[in-house]
């Protein structure tokens, strides 16, 4: 019995698409086509930003201490609410780690899990992201909407939502790092 140049070319195709579902190439896979996907966040127009009204809110740091979101009010802010159980916001946390080594002390950074302290650090030290980890309490009252993971906000010195993203982009670009130098210089 012979076998055809098509049958087995249809072989190896069915191999390469089960290799997705069952072996480590695959998440390497869904990983790489995540951030190939991801294009740079959108800017709100001016005249459709919304402003934060209420910087009290509650949040967490990686030594488990509480304080206050307050504390950044007339500074520019990233938040990013993520999971270290969800592909996509694995995908996005990179170019986030781009931009905080780029940006870190110029700017604040929350980057946000309601995840235990645990599981994070694992994944944290798994793939080597330094950035500070923010701790979600649950219940209790939010500067900006959490309920979409992952989801990002950029905010300006004044509390208006520059740029509010659900879904992953591409933190880690000129158009990004253009707009962020003109927001610190402000």
């Amino acid at each position: 019995m012979k076998i055809s140049k098509k049958t087995v070319l249809n072989i190896i195709l069915i191999l390469f698409i089960l290799s997705f579902f069952v072996t480590p190439i695959g998440y390497y896979g869904k990983i790489w086509l995540n951030r190939l996907f991801a294009f740079s966040p959108s800017v709100i127009e001016k005249s459709e930003q919304q402003k934060i009204t209420d910087y009290d809110w509650r949040l967490k740091d990686g030594e488990w201490n509480f304080f206050n979101f307050e504390e950044s009010r007339g500074n520019v802010i990233f938040v990013n609410f993520w999971a270290s159980w969800r592909l996509p916001s694995e995908a996005e946390l990179a170019s986030i780690q781009e931009l905080y080594d780029k940006y870190k002390g110029k700017m604040d950074f929350y980057i946000i899990t309601n995840e235990e302290q645990e599981p994070v650090e694992a994944f944290m030290e798994e793939h080597g992201f330094t950035f500070p980890v923010t701790y979600l309490i649950i219940g209790d009252k939010m500067a900006v909407d959490a309920s979409k993971v992952p989801s990002s906000y950029l905010i300006d010195k004044s509390g208006n939502i520059v740029i509010h993203e659900e879904g992953i982009s591409d933190w880690s670009n000129g158009k990004v790092y253009k707009l962020l130098d003109e927001l610190i210089a402000e």
